[in-house]
């Protein structure tokens, strides 16, 4: 990999570990506030949003200009999201500003790794921003929940720069100035991304023409063989995961009565797995050889119900660690076949805008019926429960149908060899 490679690590790392650090410093906030448990989910909710309702527009801007820049641009939405907390602006708010700055990232941050590198080295590009991309979750969750312990706040709030008064006040404040200077961080590195040089034809700007030329690349990669395996398990994939993020707080606080800030620890136990196993999967599983990890996913959502059983650390830590191998492992050849594809049927931006909008989609769906469990006041192991097996039986679905896929395609060989 070369040095611009890294560079485009660098940045993508501090972002995500701001992104990550301030999601469990706004669910303190909301704790703090007295809001009832039901917003919690909506918090994640707020800030795919934007994902959503711009992904006609984010590819074009992605490859309207440099990609540096763009991740530049959308680093200081991110921090005026941040900062609106100061002026007393709700947390679900302030959170979907930052969720548009990371809808804005998003296409350009992957579209550059197809500008950058050759088809042979995207699974290996994906197993260096995924492992980077989980490290800084791993490390923004801790971040997070140790910003808003006690101790933290006392220390950051008894830090005073000389002859400068910071008007800090509230260890929610001075949480919020940490996750500020990490995204300023992450900045820095976007102005040195380099420009690839890599110039697409001339951007529409026209909303209807976006709109459509949107849904033409929706279809394009949902009814090619290999895009819509990939896209429906990255789907799938991206919805459990943000689910899996809150139902393991929630977990840890009513099986393992653990306090908040030891909590997010567990997430970051999960997501050390996911790490583990992007990095094994981009070292041994080829890009012709991305469908096989399919069961991993089964296994996955088979696994994920033994929570309710497991009511003690030492078996929580091994449960979350396997839960984030199996996932990590098969979501990565996922991604870089889903890119892979995307790149030769369209533009890098355009195929990641449409493969945000489907896995955004599908976090906003899943933490909105979420919200609504815990809104009916449904037992934890229920929950817990009938997500192991919407995981589980959505992976055999799309196994099902991409055996079926498989057999079309040998047989329709098999005709043609006939007919010659």
């Amino acid at each position: 990999m070369n040095r611009g490679f890294y560079t485009i690590i660098a940045a993508q790392f501090f972002s995500s570990l701001a992104d990550s650090a301030l999601l469990f410093v706004a669910i303190a906030l909301l704790t703090s506030m007295k809001s009832p448990p039901w917003i919690t989910p909506l918090l994640k909710l707020s800030f795919v949003l934007f994902y959503v309702l711009l992904a006609a527009f984010v590819g074009a801007f992605a490859d309207a200009l440099p990609k540096g820049r763009v991740m530049f641009i959308a680093n200081l939405i991110k921090i005026v999201g941040c900062s609106l907390i100061f002026f007393d602006v709700h947390p679900l708010i302030a959170y979907a500003v930052v969720g548009f700055g990371a809808a804005i990232y998003s296409p350009a941050k992957y579209g550059i790794l197809t500008e950058l590198l050759p088809p042979e080295k995207l699974v290996a590009a994906n197993g260096w921003i995924e492992g980077s991309t989980i490290t800084s979750i791993i490390l923004g969750t801790v971040m997070g929940g140790m910003l808003v312990t006690g101790r933290t706040s006392a220390f950051l709030l008894g830090f005073d720069m000389p002859m400068v008064d910071g008007g800090i006040e509230t260890p929610a404040e001075a949480a919020l100035c940490v996750v500020i200077g990490t995204y300023v961080l992450a900045a820095v590195f976007n102005l040195r991304i380099r420009d690839t040089g890599c110039i697409y034809p001339h951007q529409e700007r026209n909303p209807i023409k976006l709109i459509t030329d949107f849904a033409n690349c929706y279809n394009i990669l949902w009814k090619d063989k290999l895009g819509q395996i990939s896209l429906a398990v990255t789907t799938l994939f991206w919805g459990a995961g943000a689910t899996l993020q809150l139902i393991v707080l929630k977990w840890a606080e009513k099986s393992l009565h653990m306090p908040f800030d030891k909590a997010t620890g567990l997430v970051g136990v999960v997501a050390i797995g996911v790490a583990l196993g992007a990095v094994s999967s981009a070292r041994f599983i080829p890009l012709r050889k991305s469908l096989t990890v399919i069961p991993l996913g089964i296994a996955m959502g088979v696994i994920v119900m033994g929570m309710t059983l497991v009511h003690s650390y030492w078996l929580a830590y091994p449960l979350l660690v396997l839960i984030g191998v199996l996932s990590g492992f098969f979501v990565v050849p996922m991604n870089a076949l889903l890119q892979h594809r995307g790149h030769v049927l369209m533009s890098a931006g355009h195929s990641i805008a449409v493969q945000n909008f489907n896995e955004n989609l599908s976090i906003l769906t899943m933490l909105a019926m979420y919200s609504l469990m815990i809104r009916l006041h449904l037992d934890l192991d229920i929950i817990i429960v009938l997500f192991g097996l919407f995981v589980a039986g959505a992976m055999y679905l799309i196994m099902r149908k991409h055996a079926a896929s498989q057999r079309e395609h040998d047989s329709l060989a098999l005709i043609g060899e006939h007919k010659h």
